[in-house]
């Protein structure tokens, strides 16, 4: 194997957390053991860009017991967990490692494209795009994506007609969006902005910029917390359903006068622009929910600092020509992974095991597939529900079969 990781040493504790998550991610385990003795995933290679969580780890055992060869790089440059890399590395080639600058993540990628990977499993679309503009691209037969903003780029290259393979838009499926982003990326950017910065949340002035699933659950464990939070939109109806949510809704310059935290969540490029950022409070937090990190304008802001000083762990004070201070976490990237752990274990059990059965689905139907984006098949996503609810120890009422005729009658 050829990793290169931060420190092999690590890979101990790395071994401990990956079995804690795969303890608390019981759906993904089962629908595992299902598939174990078949191997459907035998002499297959599979290209990974995910963030290198405890919760990754899992996927990638697997995806691994199921017979796949993985190739696994970061989806992040701040975002991998060291000692998971690590870890992973004595089992499979591994390229991440926190703290990598921009040209050693693409190298990275590059790595895992060197591997010729048949499949793909991407977070952002970064890998997807890579494979477009390389000699990759003849050897790619199928992929998926794991979030809002991957599968947004890839459409864009479906529009144009240059989408090379077909690929499964995993964050589309319910047992995804449902619950990942809404209650998993609600908890850890909270989690995030509290341990970065160790501040009281009661009583602050929450802003949260965009009321998607991501921003819905944000905003709504900011208010459980006590916070005074108000929602930033440009969607007239999102706008109304966070205001009949009992939230407060107004415009980005209106709310940089007002707020003390602001996270975005969005998906877009400069949606907390710097002339909103010249008009906040001293003191002011600036986070960002999204997986790229442009959502905030931090080219401008830092380029017209008077100084930027790390004050915590993951805490940047920029101090604005105008005197005012702004602290930044993570340098504008993906807060819950940068200065937290990513995503509870329960809820990814349901994302991954979304992943590995595309990843089987796609080996078998491949070349039954046009290049364009597919759903998860429904019969998947009701098998990993059923599955996750077992895992939970809920058993839940089946229709009768007069209920089933009913639902398929058009007479009262």
């Amino acid at each position: 194997m050829t990793s290169k990781i931060a420190d092999p040493k690590l890979a101990g504790e790395g071994e401990k957390n990956f079995l804690w998550a795969k303890e608390h991610m019981g759906a993904l385990t089962a629908l595992t053991e299902k598939q174990v003795r078949k191997k459907p995933l035998e002499g297959l290679t599979v290209g990974v860009c995910l963030h290198v969580t405890k919760e990754t780890a899992v996927l990638v055992d697997a995806l691994l017991r199921c017979g796949a060869d993985v190739k696994l790089a970061g989806a992040n440059p701040l975002s991998t967990q060291d000692d998971v890399a690590a870890y992973l590395a004595t089992r499979t080639d591994v390229w991440a490692w926190r703290g990598e600058t921009v040209q050693e993540y693409n190298w990275c990628l590059k790595k895992v494209l060197e591997s010729r990977p048949e499949q793909l499993i991407d977070d952002g679309a970064d890998l997807h795009v890579a494979a477009h503009t390389s000699n990759a691209k003849g050897i790619v037969v199928g992929g998926s994506e794991e979030t809002t903003t991957g599968v947004v780029r890839l459409r864009a290259l479906e529009r144009e007609g240059k989408l090379r393979y077909p690929v499964v838009a995993v964050n589309n499926a319910q047992t995804k969006f449902l619950f990942d982003n809404r209650y998993g990326t609600g908890q850890s950017t909270i989690d995030g902005i509290l341990r970065a910065t160790a501040l009281l949340l009661a009583g602050k002035r929450v802003v949260v910029v965009g009321y998607g699933w991501v921003g819905k659950g944000v905003a709504k464990r900011a208010r459980g917390m006590d916070a005074k939070v108000t929602v930033v939109e440009v969607d007239p109806i999102k706008a109304i359903e966070a205001y009949l949510d009992g939230f407060e809704v107004t415009n980005i310059m209106d709310a940089a006068r007002r707020g003390e935290i602001f996270i975005t969540a969005t998906g877009q490029k400069n949606v907390v622009p710097y002339a909103a950022i010249e008009k906040m409070n001293d003191g002011a937090i600036l986070s960002n929910a999204g997986h790229f990190d442009v959502e905030i304008d931090v080219k401008t802001l830092l380029s017209k600092a008077k100084s930027v000083k790390e004050v915590r762990p993951h805490v940047d004070e920029v101090t604005l020509p105008n005197g005012k201070r702004v602290h930044l976490i993570g340098k504008g990237r993906i807060t819950n992974l940068v200065a937290a752990e990513g995503h509870p274990p329960e809820v990814m059990q349901m994302s991954f095991a979304n992943q590995l059965l595309a990843a089987i689905y796609i080996r078998k139907n491949h070349s039954k597939m046009e290049k364009k984006i597919y759903g998860v098949p429904e019969e998947l996503e009701r098998e990993i529900a059923y599955a996750t609810l077992d895992s939970l120890g809920i058993v839940i009422s089946e229709p009768t079969e007069e209920q089933a005729e009913y639902a398929q009658s058009w007479a009262i």
